[in-house]
């Protein structure tokens, strides 16, 4: 299996509408739906939700 097909590289959003991204990579056999997690988005100088977009 090539190294991209299982673990690809995602782009996780601010919900804030800061436009600020996170860069990391995932496991699609464990998480195959799109990733949330609560990260600290420093332009907003919060905690926030990222969504991973496609």
């Amino acid at each position: 299996m090539p190294r991209n097909d299982l673990r690809p590289v995602i782009k996780l959003r601010s919900t804030a509408g800061t436009g600020y991204t996170y860069v990391t990579r995932k496991n699609r056999r464990n998480n195959p739906d799109r990733l949330r997690l609560r990260k600290f988005d420093p332009v907003a100088n919060r905690h926030v939700t990222f969504r991973e977009e496609r």
